[in-house]
């Protein structure tokens, strides 16, 4: 798992649709998160399977946000927070193959956990401010580095993440770039240059 990793926004979901087609056509994207809570159980059966059949013609990963149900009823992977469930009982429902990551603020004590619980991923940040959420703890460049020294999982950052802000990211060799506004909130003709862009920056 490297690269770009987008995680859904509000937009009207033909809207989303379309922009997430239009990124897997133009960068090689690591995972995508599906993270919509305020739509209607209903809705999200619908959502989930369409962009199921987008993932699996792009061979991109998709993952649940916070729904265990829901990961294991589309036989998806799962992004839990760290007040979203026990990580060893989802390890337990979704399989050993199952790609499950954990939120870890900027704590190595919280990575090791998840790392000892079964995660895939561990998840650092707000590495800079963020507008989807402005209140989130800040994670140092010097914690990430030692996060990349100590395990051997792969390291996601998130939190206000731009192609212009990540150079002393790529230095550091992260393996996951998590990503809202630089990309989906965008219009339609953005998201395919923006795309490309983050393509060329994490290729290099």
């Amino acid at each position: 798992m490297r690269g770009l990793y987008l995680i859904t926004n509000d937009d009207a979901f033909d809207l989303l649709y379309q922009k997430l087609h239009i990124a897997m056509q133009n960068a090689s994207i690591g995972l995508i998160q599906y993270r919509r809570k305020n739509i209607v159980p209903a809705m999200q059966l619908q959502e989930v399977d369409a962009l199921l059949q987008l993932c699996q013609r792009y061979q991109v990963p998709l993952v649940i946000n916070d729904n265990l149900a829901l990961a294991q009823q589309f036989d998806c992977g799962l992004h839990l927070g760290q007040g979203d469930g026990s990580l060893v009982k989802a390890r337990a429902q979704l399989g050993a193959q199952a790609i499950i990551g954990r939120t870890c603020h900027d704590s190595l004590a919280l990575a090791t956990q998840a790392a000892n619980d079964g995660a895939s991923y561990l998840a650092f940040g707000a590495v800079f401010p963020s507008t989807t959420k402005p209140h989130a703890q800040r994670v140092s460049l010097a914690t990430l580095q030692q996060a990349k020294a100590q395990f051997a999982l792969p390291i996601c950052v998130i939190g206000g993440l731009t192609i212009e802000n990540i150079q002393p990211l790529i230095a550091l060799n992260i393996d996951l770039y998590a990503v809202v506004g630089d990309v989906l909130n965008l219009s339609l003709t953005q998201v395919a240059q923006r795309s490309k862009a983050w393509q060329v920056v994490l290729s290099n």
